[in-house]
This record gives C-alpha cells, structure tokens and sequence, in this order.
C-alpha cells in the first residue's frame, strides 16, 4: 500500500513539475506587455490609413473646359451652376407660387436648353407637366391631394421600338424653411445633366428614359403617386432608379433594390463607378429604425415597379434645415453621384431584361460593397447556401483543430472538449458583455438626461461605446487566463480555443438568422469565411502547433473582414448620429448607436482582440481601455458633449403657433385659447431650452389624450399624429394671428330611407394643407364616407379617430365631402361625432404675428425651428 501510495504521490509530482514548467514557458513565450498597445494601435491605424481615406474618397470633377477632351462624361460644374441658381430661389413649399410656377418654368427652361443642343436626327424628346388629384392610404392616414404638379421628360432614340421605359426620379420641393439645396436639388441637377449627355450623345439606346421632376415628395409623396396611378406614361415605366436625399453631398448609398429582381444589382455591379451598398442598410430601412421614407415605397407598392433606391447620407446635420445649402455640397460629390447614375442608366435603358422583367423576377439579393473599391452582389438562395456551408464548414474545422490538439498534447478527447466548452461559456459571456456594456452606458446616459452626447464629437463613441465593446469582449477570457488554475494544455492552444469558440458562436448566430430569412447573415459569413480560411492555412503548414504562430497568419487573414467591418459600421454611424436628433422622444437614441458600436467592434475585432492575451499582464490593457472610457465620460459630461452648435450640430425643434377653437354641440364655443404645439424631435426634449426661456408653464399632452380626439391639437402628418402622447403644449395669453382662414361649411343633413342612418355634407376651404380628424361617438358607426374607403374597409387595422389628411398644389378649390353613419339606438337627433379641422399655414410667405416671431427670435442660436401658423377647429354634430 506504501508502495502504491509512493508511486502516486510520485506522478502528481511529476504532473506539477511539468505543469510549472509549462507555466514557465508560457511566461518566457508571451510577448512584454509594453507591446500590447502598438497591437491594438495597428487596427486603429490600419482604419486611419485605409478605411477612413476610402470612405471619404471622391472622384474629381470634371469641368465645362474639359468636355471636349472626355466626351460623354457627366460634367459636376455644369450641374453645380444649375444647383446654385437652384439654391437661389429659396423654400420651394407645394402650394406656394415658388413651387407651382417659378419652379415649373424654371424646370421646363432647363429641359429647352438640352433640346437646345439635342441630336435631333437620334432622338426624340416629349415634355408634359402633370397636374393630377388623388388619394392612398399612407400608414395611419389617408393622404389626399388636388392638383400636384410634376414635370416630365421622355427621351427616346428615334430608331427603338420599345415601350419599355425606365424612371428616374427626384423632387424639388422642399421642407418649410430650408432651401432643400441637398434634399433633392442635388439629385434634380445631377438628373438634368445626365439627360443632357444622353441627349447629345452619339450612343444610342434601346429603351426610352423617363425623367420624373417630382414636384410634391415632402407631402408626403404625393407627386410619385400622382405619377405611378395616373400619367399615361407611368404602365411603361418598367424599372426605377430614385434619388433622394438625408444629407448633403458626399456619397451616395444603394440602400433598396428589387425587390425580387437581382438582375438590377448586376447592373449597378457592372455600371456603378463609385459603389456604396449594403443589404444590412436595406434591412434596417425596410424595418422602420430610420425616420425618414422615399418614393421607392409608392413606386414599389403601387406600380409595382422595381428598382434602385439611392440616397445622399454624408453631413445629415443640415437635413430637413435652412443650412442645406450650396455651400456644403461639393463638386466632386456632383461627379460622383453623377457617374454612378449616367452609368446606371446606359447600362439599364440597354438591359435586354427590360422587355420582360417579370421573367427575369428571381427573389430577392445580398450585396455589399467593399470600401468602396466593388461591389459583390448574389442571390439570396445562394446566400443560405454560403452561409450553411461556411457555418457547418467552421464547427467541422474547429472540431479537427481541437482533435489535433488532443493529439499533440496526448489529452483526451474529454478533456480538450471540456475545456473548449468552458472557453465557449467565456465566449458567450464576451459577447453578452461587449453588446450590454455599451447598453448600460446609453440607459445611464439617458437616466441622467445626457444623450446624444456624441452629436457634435462623434469621436466621443470611442471611448463611451466602443472600449466599453472592447472590454467586455476580452474581459472574460482575461479573467479566465489570469486565474484560472494551473492545467495540462498549453496557454498557445487555450487562446485558440478562444478563437474557436468565437466561430462556433458565429456559426449558431449564422444558421439562426439564415434560418429567420435575415440576409444581413452575411456578415457573419464573411467572418467566418476568413477564419475558416486561416484554420486550413495553419493546419496545412502545421502553424496550429508552432507556439503563437498560428495567430500572425490569422491577424493577416483577419485584415480584411476588419477593414470591411470598419468601413461599414463608420459609414453606419456616420448616417444615422445624425437622425439621433430627429428619432424622437420615445426611444433612446444612444441605444442605437451603442448597439451599432457593439456589433461593429464584435465583427471587426472578435477574433483579434482576445490576442492581448499573448502579451504579459493582459489586465492592464483592459484597465487601460476602461481608463480611456473614464476619461471620455468626463469630457462627454462637460461643455464637449452638449450636443448642439449653431449651423453645424442644430436642435430640431418643431412647432406651431396654434389657435384651438372648440364648438359644442349646441353652436357654443366652449374652448378658445392659443399656444405653442411643439412636436420635439429627441430626447432630450425642452431641456435645453429652459436656460433661455421660460417653458414653466408647458405641459405634456399625454395627460389629456383620453379626454380630447387627437390630445386636441392640429398634429400635422401621420409622423406627428403618432407622437402626439410625447408633445407638448405652452400656452400664451395672447391670440395668435393666423394668417388666413379655414372654413369648414355644414351644407345639409339627410335621413336616409331606413331612418337609422343619417348623412352629412360639408364644404372645406382654407390653406394649401389641412387636416379632417373624424371621431364616431359611443354607440355610432361611420358607415362611408366620400374619401377613399380603406380605412372604413379595414375596422381592425384602422380604429377612430380617422385622420384626412388634404393639400393643394396649382388649384386651392375647396373640398366637398360628405359622412354617412348610424346610430344603433336609431335616436339620430343626438350627437353622432366629433370633426376636426386643422389649417396649416406652412410657407415663409405667411406673416406670423409680431409676438410669435419674438418667440423664435428668442430661442438659442443652436435651434433650427420648423415652425409655422396653424389652426384648429372641433365642432361636435
């Protein structure tokens, strides 16, 4: 028994002295840890160096003087000179005469001058301006108009006989307030001079081009609905390229195409000189996180017509304000999206797909650009192929490298898997903690009433976001290496391990989200295609078992999905720090940011950052990066972080100066006041006001929705009616003057046949937008009405109040309507509903009254104020 007790006690000498060996010999192995800094500065600098300068690249423009010398090619200065005559002529608001005369002629003076200079003996050039009235349902509204106008160009070569077209389309109306310079004039210009190239150019082609001059896309989208349901060129029209615009200048970014229709991404593959896509951005519009729409939705929905969406992202600061302007839309940003679009269209009006699209319908795509330099585009079937086989081709590969493992180091199978399960737990906390993190910063922030910190310093998401992300990814296996208790497999095998156990994760995430029919899978295939690659590579050439050699050739292979990632998730942010300011009060804004901080330091340094654990005291690297976070909190709580600068960095603050006149159902008027209507755009809502101003006596309307239709204010559009709860509303003592006068007629009543049922006619006049909100009382029904029918046609998607919304373009004839209802007690002498009518007074030619304008006056310079006059009134009948 001695004996066998000797012998034991002997090999767990034995095993402890290889063990401290092999301790110190992976002391003697790891790097020093002064080096682990330049290992994580090389990824910053690799971003500095490639990624950054890509994404900022712009062609150079060409100029009228070199025409000669490169025919054909879109020319950025002749367009620019257009833009700023553009930028000259103010607000372009729909029912003002600048809109629906200056711009007309202005429009059609330029379309002459290319008929000017056209090839006659090629092609043909037909010119209509469309005035047209109509109705649709637009989310919770049913969006009504009466003569829009639009400007119209066909150009056909005289030798086609297609009768397939293709669309493209802009507006040049604009928001109240702002001059519209980059949202849409810069996409209306980059239009006329493409249809001057074509029109002169000895290059033919086969399908006729339609150019679509919309004149009322901030309605909203009225004039593309106008176009598509009723202009007699609009049944042709088979595929679309729309341009619009959330910034100013810059790149433009493919964010919708299709849908269902691949062939048009092999087009924007071979055409697009400058490609910049993603289906991810696709995937997040089409869900609703970005607050903005195109008229990519009505040509899609109501054609249907597929197509390409496009829209200018750089500098969104100015969108929707009176700084989008010429001066910060530069020329080589008009050549850029300038050649993508002449090229696009070449290359479609040419596509033999074009004379049956609908044979060439193949579901939908995954595409993506690589920084910029081209463009990668499949079909979605193919995409779950890839991404099954890349997932279940890592779990093989990882279970080949943990078998080599037991082979090398004569462990068993047991306990190499037993150790990869516990690196795999460590993995899934990293994960959880470096997406939570960065959560728990923005819920903080918000808790102290301190987001949108990163506004004006976007570089501010460095250290509140992104070490946050960074920390929490390698603080588990940190910990793990740090403490952990001595074992047999060596430390260079237990940081593979790690990067094992991010595949696997990437693989079970790649499989789920392919399996929900997200195609955004692709990042995570792309991941794991690199790895994979790397894992043969080192298993090939036996770098699996050379010390930490395996991760030199792993960094490599990783340099790659960095700089995509990067270069994605920086183009990401770049676009939507600045919606932040205009998400709205309901949500917090710096979730969104912190979560695309998150995934994009996840994706682009998974597999990278827990190698600081090849250098010596890996703890301080992470006590470093949470000093860096520390000290970016206090810049971030100090003058840096508020949010706002004047010109550069505005707060958005929208509202109307509001007359409310409530009539009873006896004639009496039991409400007459006047306020201030603010519909507030971010979360922070009046806070920053309150400094300079005196909000004491502003309320919050949520607490009067239950007891007044529509929380009792005009609220503008179905973005405003939907944060109606979250407005606010300051009263002032004096009336406010409005400036004009909205008439709501009662023409008669009738008693329809069966007595029960009771209809109503009614004449409205006023401004160019007006609003009908209709409230059925308890115990009646609204059988029809005179508007469209869908909202009454669909009782359970649509509930009272009913919100019309009404503009008029060129002809401001009132409206005649009538309601028909019953009342299921067949008594029809008693109250049956409540209407309200909201006059919008919209345009800079309205005068507002001497003391709303020393309200505006008042308000902090770093406020952009979208305001304007409005009125409303409730009558009970």
């Amino acid at each position: 028994m001695d004996t066998e007790k000797d012998k034991n006690e002997l090999e767990m000498d034995s095993v402890n002295t290889i063990i401290e060996l092999s301790e110190k010999d992976k002391a003697r192995k790891q790097l020093p840890w002064y080096y682990a800094p330049s290992y994580l500065l090389i990824w910053v600098a690799l971003f500095f160096a490639v990624v950054f300068p890509l994404f900022k690249y712009l062609p150079t423009a060409v100029k009228i003087e070199e025409e000669v010398s490169k025919p054909g090619q879109f020319v950025a200065e002749r367009a620019q000179k257009i833009l700023l005559e553009l930028d000259r002529l103010g607000p372009k608001i729909v029912g003002d005469e600048m809109n629906e005369k200056t711009m007309v002629q202005f429009m059609l003076k330029e379309i002459e001058a290319v008929r000017g200079v056209m090839r006659n003996d090629l092609y043909a050039m037909e010119v209509d301006v469309q005035r047209a009235s109509g109705a649709y349902l637009h989310w919770e509204m049913i969006n009504m108009y009466q003569a829009v106008q639009n400007v119209i160009v066909k150009l056909s070569t005289r030798s086609s006989n297609s009768t397939s077209y293709l669309l493209i389309n802009s507006h040049y109306d604009t928001k109240p307030g702002s001059v519209g310079t980059g949202d849409a004039g810069f996409m209306v210009v980059a239009m006329l001079e493409t249809l001057r190239i074509l029109a002169t150019n000895e290059e033919t082609f086969q399908h006729p081009v339609v150019f679509l001059f919309n004149g009322a896309e901030e309605q909203p989208l009225q004039g593309s609905h106008a176009f598509i349901s009723q202009h007699k060129w609009s049944p042709n029209c088979k595929a679309l390229i729309n341009l619009d615009s959330c910034g100013a200048g810059g790149r433009e970014i493919l964010f919708q195409g299709g849908p269902n229709h691949p062939w048009l991404m092999r087009h924007y593959k071979e055409a697009a000189k400058h490609p910049f896509a993603t289906t991810m951005a696709e995937e997040v519009f089409q869900a609703g996180i970005i607050p903005s729409d195109t008229d990519f939705r009505i040509f899609r929905d109501f054609g249907p017509v597929p197509g390409l969406d496009m829209a200018g992202v750089y500098n969104g600061f100015v969108y929707h304000t009176k700084y989008d302007r010429f001066d910060v839309i530069s020329r080589d940003s008009i050549q850029n999206t300038g050649e993508n679009l002449l090229s696009l269209v070449r290359s479609i009006c040419n596509a033999e797909e074009m004379y049956d699209t609908e044979a060439h319908s193949e579901g939908h795509s995954v595409f993506f650009d690589f920084l910029g330099l081209f463009f990668v585009y499949y079909l979605e079937s193919t995409g779950i192929a890839l991404n099954i086989c890349f997932a279940f081709g890592g779990l093989i590969l990882v279970c080949v490298s943990l078998w080599r493992m037991t082979k090398t180091t004569d462990l068993s199978v047991g306990s190499v898997a037993g150790a990869f399960g516990i690196l795999f737990l460590l993995e899934l906390a990293g994960f959880l903690l470096a997406l939570g993190l960065p959560l728990l910063m923005s819920v903080f922030y918000d808790a102290g009433d301190r987001t949108l910190t990163y506004l004006t310093n976007s570089w501010l998401v460095i250290g509140l976001f992104i070490c946050p992300s960074l920390i929490g990814l390698v603080l588990p296996f940190t910990l793990y290496y740090t403490l952990r208790p001595s074992q047999k497999i060596p430390h260079t095998y237990h940081l593979q391990m790690a990067g094992h156990a991010h595949c696997v994760l990437l693989a079970i995430l790649c499989i789920i989200l392919t399996a929900a029919s997200i195609r955004s899978a692709y990042l995570c295939m792309i991941s794991l295609l690199f790895y994979v690659g790397s894992l043969i590579l080192n298993l090939l050439t036996k770098l699996h078992d050379r010390g930490y050699y395996w991760s030199l050739l792993m960094c490599v292979c990783q340099a790659m999905p960095f700089l995509y990632f990067s270069y994605m998730f920086h183009a990401f942010l770049v676009i939507t720090i600045p919606m932040t300011a205009r998400k709205g009060t309901e949500v917090n804004p710096d979730m969104l940011i912190s979560l695309m901080c998150a995934l994009g330091t996840i994706l682009s340094m998974g597999f990278v950052a827990p190698l600081i654990n090849i250098f010596r005291k890996p703890n301080c690297m992470i006590g470093g990066l949470a000093l860096i976070t520390f000290i970016f909190c206090m810049i971030s709580v100090s003058e840096v972080g508020f949010p706002y600068r004047p010109k550069t960095n505005v707060m958005r603050v929208n509202f109307l100066q509001v007359h409310r006149r409530f009539f009873e159902y006896d004639g009496s008027l039991s409400l007459d006041d006047s306020g201030y209507y603010f519909d507030l755009q971010d979360r922070r809502l009046e806070q920053p006001l309150r400094d300079t101003m005196d909000f004491s006596e502003i309320i919050s309307l949520e607490n009067v929705c239950d007891s007044q239709m529509m929380c009792g204010v005009p609220c503008f559009n179905h973005r405003w009616c939907e944060a109606r709860k979250a407005a606010r509303w300051l009263p002032r003592k004096e009336t406010v003057q409005v400036p004009g006068t909205t008439i709501l007629e009662f023409l008669n009543k009738t008693i329809l046949d069966d007595g029960y049922k009771v209809r109503y006619h009614f004449k409205l006049t006023g401004p160019a937008r007006m609003s009908i909100f209709l409230k059925p009382l308890d115990g009646v029904k609204m059988l029809d009405w005179s508007f469209l029918r869908g909202m009454l046609d669909k009782p359970g998607t649509f509930k009272p109040p009913y919100h019309i919304f009404f503009a008029w373009g060129i002809d401001d004839s009132p409206i005649d309507f009538y309601l028909e209802l019953v009342k299921t007690n067949g008594n029809i002498n008693e109250p049956m509903f409540e209407i309200g009518i909201s006059g919008h007074y919209l345009s800079q030619v309205h005068k507002r009254d001497a003391i709303s304008e020393q309200f505006i006056a008042d308000l902090p310079d770093f406020v952009h104020a979208m305001e304007w006059p409005a009125s409303y009134d409730r009558y009970i009948y």
